[in-house]
């Protein structure tokens, strides 16, 4: 399809929106939502393998290595009604782990583990260091040459879904420039993986230790594409999460329309209070620019500097237009509002995730700003 012209949507986004939301809404209501956060997996694998036979892993995958050779633009419907329906489970992890792969893999690691992928092989990103810098060339954890071999040392931290993966793709300081691997399951097992405690009760995340863990040259991905690689890995990740907060939030105003509809104070539904309204309007607004950013991004992700700049204004713009309508969520729901058994916090936690993965919104103006001024 043509990236040019009116933002809307592509047939394939339609086509798999459609899908996706009818699939989603099925396979995630709120309490299998809830019963998933005591889960140790924290997803269900035979959704999750339903999910790759329904191509959905493979999406923006070529399909010479086993995908349906469309672009991330169309896996952007799927991954919005992941976040409209709080589903967890490792295909956000699995789609930027082949990215990794495509932007900057061998035709050797191509062939080998992206047909894989696409079959439901979930995957992993280790990128994120106790330093907690966003920037994705800062990074402490070393590979040394070892004779055939590379050895690595150091700990990655925010492994999402690292404990279910069977390949990792993880950032290393060669010779003093970034470089990245891919780990296979011998090496993945020589890692110890700690669980760690997040905000968002949904995700599964590890600390990864590489110490101690040696890997085949052959599992570096090509040096003089890591710094690409790393770029595309910011931006495919700023556009899903995006995607996920718009669903998200979409949600959670539709749960707080339908308190306000209900709840009746002084003999009166207190949707009926402007009080109340005009906030819930600014939250619909809000995530309606934010969808519209979402797809205007989208649709000209692939096109360099002005992709960039679309994704980096639409995480911007979505990660506190989430936020606001979660915390509005919260207080409109009264002291109800503040417990655990309100769905209200569900949402609130998501937003701090999402915020806070591939940079806040804050990180992401400070590059617009070297963009555009």
């Amino acid at each position: 399809m043509s990236r040019h012209g009116p933002i809307g949507l592509s047939e394939e986004q339609a086509a798999l929106l459609e899908s996706a939301t009818k699939y989603c809404a099925d396979k995630s209501p709120i309490e299998t939502v809830r019963r998933m956060i005591e889960d140790e997996l924290g997803y269900d694998p035979a959704v999750f393998a339903e999910m790759a036979e329904l191509g959905w892993l493979g999406i923006a995958i070529p399909e010479a290595y086993g995908g349906a050779g469309l672009e991330l633009a169309e896996v952007v419907p799927v991954v919005e009604q992941m976040g409209r329906n709080l589903m967890g489970g490792p295909v956000l992890s699995t789609t930027l782990a082949a990215q990794a792969l495509l932007t900057g893999g061998t035709e050797a690691q191509k062939s080998q583990v992206l047909p894989k992928l696409a079959a439901g092989a979930p995957a992993a990103l280790a990128l994120m260091e106790r330093h907690a810098d966003w920037d994705p060339g800062h990074i402490e954890c070393r590979a040394e040459p070892r004779g055939a071999e590379l050895a690595l040392s150091g700990t990655k931290t925010l492994v999402v879904d690292g404990e279910a993966a069977q390949w990792i793709v993880a950032s290393v300081s060669l010779d003093g420039s970034p470089a990245l691997v891919v780990l296979d399951g011998e090496a993945i097992a020589g890692c110890e993986r700690r669980p760690e405690t997040v905000i968002d009760e949904t995700r599964r995340s590890v600390q990864l230790a590489l110490d101690g863990v040696s890997v085949p040259e052959a599992a570096l991905l090509d040096l003089t594409l890591a710094h690409a690689t790393l770029e595309r890995i910011e931006l495919a990740g700023s556009l899903l999460a995006t995607a996920e907060m718009c669903g998200g939030g979409a949600s959670c105003i539709d749960y707080t329309v339908a308190y306000l509809n209900t709840r009746k104070q002084f003999g009166r539904l207190i949707g009926s209070y402007q009080a109340l309204k005009h906030p819930v309007v600014d939250a619909h607004v809000g995530i309606e620019q934010a969808r519209s950013h979402l797809y205007a991004a989208a649709q000209i992700f692939e096109e360099g500097e002005d992709g960039e700049i679309a994704v980096r204004m639409a995480k911007a713009h979505t990660g506190p237009a989430f936020a606001y309508a979660a915390d509005r969520a919260i207080q409109f729901h009264g002291g109800f509002g503040f417990t655990y058994e309100c769905d209200a916090q569900l949402y609130r936690r998501r937003a701090l995730w999402c915020e806070n993965q591939h940079g806040d919104a804050l990180y992401h103006r400070r590059r617009l700003a070297d963009l555009i001024l």
